[in-house]
């Protein structure tokens, strides 16, 4: 059972947080006077329950207040588990219950965030990642192009994307847009560069597999996007999922400006549309999942926006999948 302290501090008013009765599956809770009149309210609880007690708290204080989400790595005595907690019938309000199984909205921000801080750190590692995929290509050597796919920071901006698309969160929407063209625009820039300075052979293996679009693509692409979305909102740790999204987005982009810098066109313009096919599938398979996990926003006042920008996705990444697959089927 993961567990989560959540650190409420609040004005010192003398008066205990009075949570609700029977809602909120409370391990333990404390309060707390602290300095500069302050007091803070100390609360241990499964991670499954933090994102509706989150929600709660923002509609019960009124007052100024701060919280502070804390992991917890063990407790003793061990947390009690309901044995017939799995059989239980669905509650009547059971779509409220959006968190179950997962990591609370706050912590998915948070996370969401970090990845998309472009630092020089950031590109940094898409630049090492499209050198080390391009000499991996260039000799055919495919332990080298995985080695490139463990390097690419990729997975975080592009499942960014997707939970800002299903939240209706603009301005996180342009946080992951801008950090996504970067990072894919660095990477091909780069292997244009590549591609212009050293000669290649389009029927190297390693890259003569980038200009071929089957259903095998596609099922990979989008079991790359809901396995990164299952990973992050399990609080999972995400390298090895991160290296099955960077299959998906590196290779095909690493391939794409090689081909293209040598003069290739046609075999470029296949590798291209590999590229969006499989952003298409990632994104699609991604926001799907989201909404599968009950990720919504908070406020009701965003809840329309959300599902206007949900449907729009859906449309958008569904219809270009569709149109990319079939025009690559035409001209194979």
């Amino acid at each position: 059972m993961a567990l989560r302290l959540v650190d409420v501090y609040r004005p010192d008013d003398d008066t205990a947080l009075n949570l609700p009765d029977d809602t909120y599956d409370v391990l333990g809770h404390w309060t707390y006077a602290i300095d500069d009149g302050q007091r803070m309210d100390r609360v241990l609880m499964d991670v499954a329950e933090t994102e509706a007690f989150l929600d709660w708290l923002n509609r019960a204080v009124t007052e100024e207040y701060r919280v502070v989400l804390q992991s917890v790595e063990a407790t003793l005595p061990r947390p009690e588990v309901e044995e017939d907690e799995e059989e239980a019938e669905p509650a009547d309000d059971e779509e409220e219950d959006v968190s179950i199984s997962r990591i609370g909205r706050a912590e998915l921000y948070s996370y969401a965030y970090d990845t998309t801080d472009l630092s020089l750190v950031y590109y940094a590692l898409v630049a090492l990642s499209t050198i080390v995929a391009a000499g991996g290509m260039l000799r055919d050597q495919t332990a080298v192009v995985i080695g490139a796919m463990m390097i690419a920071p990729l997975i975080g901006p592009s499942l960014t994307l997707a939970l800002s698309t299903t939240l209706g969160d603009l301005p996180l929407l342009g946080r992951a847009l801008r950090a996504n063209l970067l990072g894919v625009g660095l990477a091909l820039f780069g292997a244009l560069g590549i591609g212009w300075a050293f000669p290649i052979d389009p029927a190297t293996g390693e890259v003569a597999a980038r200009t071929v679009i089957g259903l095998p693509d596609v099922a990979l692409a989008g079991a790359a996007g809901a396995a990164g979305v299952l990973a992050v909102t399990r609080d999972q740790a995400t390298g090895l999922v991160g290296v099955m999204v960077a299959v998906a987005l590196l290779p095909p982009v690493v391939a794409f400006g090689l081909l293209l810098g040598n003069g290739y066109l046609e075999a470029a313009g296949r590798a291209g549309l590999l590229t969006a096919t499989n952003v298409a599938a990632l994104n699609l398979a991604a926001v799907c999942t989201f909404l599968v996990l009950g990720v919504r926003p908070r406020d009701w006042r965003d809840v329309e926006q959300a599902r206007t920008s949900v449907r729009l996705a859906l449309a958008l990444w569904g219809g270009v999948l569709a149109l990319l697959f079939a025009l690559f089927w035409w001209t194979g």
